[in-house]
């Protein structure tokens, strides 16, 4: 799970990725320079740290999650549609965070000249939103001069054509890609052109103390976080940052709330494996089946799966054993159609 966080200079942006990844990434980065600070955090859970005690394996791995802080988007970037290192950056990435400013400063200026949020959200998404609208033209362009050549699949180019005219549909009157329904069949073929509203956004209100969120209908979920002073309890021991915590009346820090919103936009959950070696949890999208979730711990046990045996969290934690949880008819075989729930504990069998 790969989240990138973008917005315009002085948003607060590598802030706001200090605050998450415990980072000490420099937030003094020159307007339009290309930048991109990368962390890998672990997703606190505690049905991991309960099973990791009932267990007590060599070792306990948390699920991750990836938060790049990406420079270089500015109001014009997609003027001939955003290119080079950033589009490369954008494209790899599975969701956006938003960041939007919303505190005043008269040390730091507003690129802009003001603080206006609903300014700033419009013109990031319209941003992302002209990129696809340039590469959607020019892929139906491609695809009207094939026809016209000759010489290709005529029944591809026709797919093609009928599929990147409903996208530019959408996107002429505004509506990003991810608002629109795809059958797999196009979720595959759209799967190489890394058109960047497909991917969800968060929007995050950088505040500052005391600053409650914009009141704005938006068409994407939104969280206001203090940037500055969660970044700075972020940096703090675990005692000073608790104490810091019950000064500021702060009831959780943003990592968990983000990561658990991240989730929420990605549409992911976590199933786990146990054992004496490991214990792990394992991110896999909501509604996925147990032979697609096999392939998220490897894919050769996607590609042999057999059955699955399944034992609800709650189940196995009010047993108190795996032993238990078979004696009394919790632990189940499960088909490849199965449908994982957050919180399974898996153990897969294969032919492979």
């Amino acid at each position: 799970m790969k989240l990138g966080i973008i917005g315009l200079p002085q948003s607060g942006k590598t802030t706001i990725f200090n605050a998450l990844t415990r980072g000490h990434a420099p937030t003094t980065a020159s307007a339009g320079r290309f930048e991109v600070h990368t962390a890998v955090v672990d997703v606190p859970d505690p049905r991991v740290t309960a099973l990791s005690e009932m267990f007590k394996p060599k070792k306990t791995i948390y699920a991750k999650v990836t938060y790049a802080d990406i420079a270089g988007l500015e109001t014009g970037s997609a003027k001939s549609g955003i290119s080079g290192q950033l589009l490369n950056q954008l494209t790899q990435m599975d969701g956006f965070i938003l960041v939007v400013r919303g505190f005043e400063s008269d040390l730091v200026m507003h690129p802009n000249g003001s603080v206006d949020p609903k300014r700033d959200v419009d013109s990031m998404l319209n941003e992302l939103l002209l990129n696809d609208l340039i590469a959607v033209e020019r892929k139906l362009e491609r695809l009207t001069d094939e026809r016209k050549k000759g010489g290709t699949d005529k029944a591809l180019n026709e797919k093609q054509t009928v599929l990147f005219n409903r996208l530019h549909e959408a996107l002429n009157n505004g509506a990003p890609l991810r608002t629109l329904e795809y059958i797999s069949e196009e979720v595959k073929e759209l799967a190489s052109y890394g058109l960047l509203t497909r991917k969800p956004v968060l929007i995050v209100f950088n505040m500052s103390e005391g600053q409650s969120a914009p009141n704005l209908e938006l068409d994407a979920p939104s969280v206001a976080l203090q940037g500055k002073l969660e970044m700075e309890i972020a940096q703090l021991s675990p005692e000073d940052a608790t104490m810091f915590m019950e000064e500021y009346d702060i009831k959780e820090l943003s990592l968990n709330r983000m990561i658990r919103l991240s989730y929420d936009l990605l549409q992911v959950q976590s199933f786990f494996t146990v054992g004496e070696d490991e214990v792990r949890a394992w991110e896999t999208k909501r509604g996925a089946t147990a032979q697609e979730s096999a392939g998220e711990i490897h894919t050769d046990l996607q590609r042999g799966f057999v059955r699955a045996e399944v034992v609800a969290y709650e189940d196995l934690i009010s047993l108190g054993s795996m032993h238990e949880a078979k004696s009394k008819g919790k632990l189940r075989l499960e088909g490849k159609e199965y449908l994982v729930k957050d919180g399974d504990i898996v153990h897969i069998r294969s032919s492979l």
